[in-house]
């Protein structure tokens, strides 16, 4: 079977990255107000009006409608499509770095850690079930004989899970309150189910320079920052393990 072009495959997943990031957004929404993802129909918060298929042309329709509901004019959340352009970027990314069938593994990978991001950016949670799939597909990986080999990505997650662990009880046992949520080190072992533990320093390095990055904007806006300041700390990880991905995958790794 012929293998597409990068080119075309990155067209494809793109697409595909925009439908998934409309899917993404829905659970980032409803989820942690404990509604269903999957039942009911989308409407507008504003007047209540079911949303009809023109609404929901992901991405197409935020720009044709201007982000705003066609019967009222209330702005639809704009977590919405932003969301929907990270799943296109996600895609696109893939499709132009990875061969055959590894770019849909790692546009998978990218969409997974999209919606534990925008879920910890949004709530401040990390769900076992998406932390758990994210880890399976992961291992499942290996056992298809994907890079990093299937020794690499079991060290990698026990590597990831011990480090943050133990980060965080040495933190609780010197401080004597929690600095680091508990799916933090889960999300960290499943990143090294997938990229293995050579990838991981980079990761952890990562996030903490975005991390960094941020509090120095928050200050420099004018916004109060102390020790007690809440970070999404899960998130960071997410945002800096796809580029490693890329860069892993595109080095030859």
């Amino acid at each position: 079977m012929p293998v597409p072009s990068p080119m075309i495959a990155a067209a494809a997943l793109g697409v595909l990255g925009a439908i998934v990031g409309s899917f993404i957004a829905a659970l980032v929404i409803r989820w942690p107000q404990d509604r269903s993802v999957v039942r009911g129909r989308s409407a507008c918060d504003a007047c209540g009006r079911t949303l009809t298929a023109l609404d929901l042309v992901p991405l197409v329709s935020a720009l044709l409608l201007r982000g705003r509901c066609r019967s009222c004019g209330a702005q639809i959340d704009p977590l919405h499509w932003r969301i929907e352009a990270c799943g296109l970027a996600i895609g696109i990314a893939a499709g132009l770095v990875a061969p055959g069938q590894a770019a849909l593994w790692g546009a998978a990978f990218g969409w997974m850690l999209l919606a534990l991001a925008a879920l910890d950016l949004v709530a401040f949670w990390l769900p076992d079930r998406l932390t758990l799939l994210l880890a399976l597909g992961g291992a499942a990986g290996g056992f298809a004989g994907l890079a990093p080999g299937g020794l690499d990505r079991m060290i990698g997650g026990v590597a990831g899970f011990a480090l943050l662990w133990a980060i965080a009880a040495g933190y609780r046992r010197i401080r004597g309150h929690d600095g680091m949520g508990g799916g933090d080190p889960k999300l960290f072992g499943a990143i090294g189910l997938w990229l293995g533990w050579q990838m991981l320093p980079a990761v952890l390095l990562i996030a903490s320079m975005v991390g960094l990055g941020a509090v120095l904007t928050m200050r420099v806006g004018g916004k109060p920052v102390t020790g007690q300041t809440a970070m999404p700390f899960g998130a960071l990880l997410a945002i800096a393990a796809y580029p490693a991905w890329l860069f892993m995958i595109a080095s030859g790794g």
